[in-house]
């Protein structure tokens, strides 16, 4: 079991908070050891448009993270309520059914919360 559980949230469809967020998880990475923390990106509202595959301005940036461990949890509800399926979606994400409800869970279990 890693030392630090750490979430990160991103609900904005900004190609600036997502790179923000994409550096502050290098950074923690970096600092704290990949083997020390857990890092979840529970990404949900316009967010979750930054992820499409054919648009997606870092894709190689989130599969490095992947590699590491980084798990990209998108939101379903968000999904449907921008019209998109998951088969537009990087194949390196994973899929929560609320990102609210992710958040609220990993909380309870005492991951610390930072949103970018």
């Amino acid at each position: 079991m890693t030392k630090y559980r750490v979430l990160f949230h991103l609900d904005e469809g900004s190609n600036f908070r997502l790179k923000l967020a994409l550096s502050n998880i290098e950074n923690l990475l970096t600092d704290l050891g990949e083997g020390e923390v857990s890092v979840e990106l529970v990404v949900n509202g316009a967010g979750v448009k930054l992820f499409v595959t054919e648009t997606c301005p870092v894709p190689n940036r989130i599969k490095k993270l992947v590699n590491c461990g980084v798990v990209f949890a998108i939101c379903e509800n968000s999904l449907a309520a921008n019209n998109l399926g998951r088969d537009f979606l990087l194949d390196t994400v994973e899929f929560v059914t609320s990102g609210v409800g992710e958040l609220v869970k990993k909380q309870a279990e005492g991951w610390v919360y930072i949103k970018p």
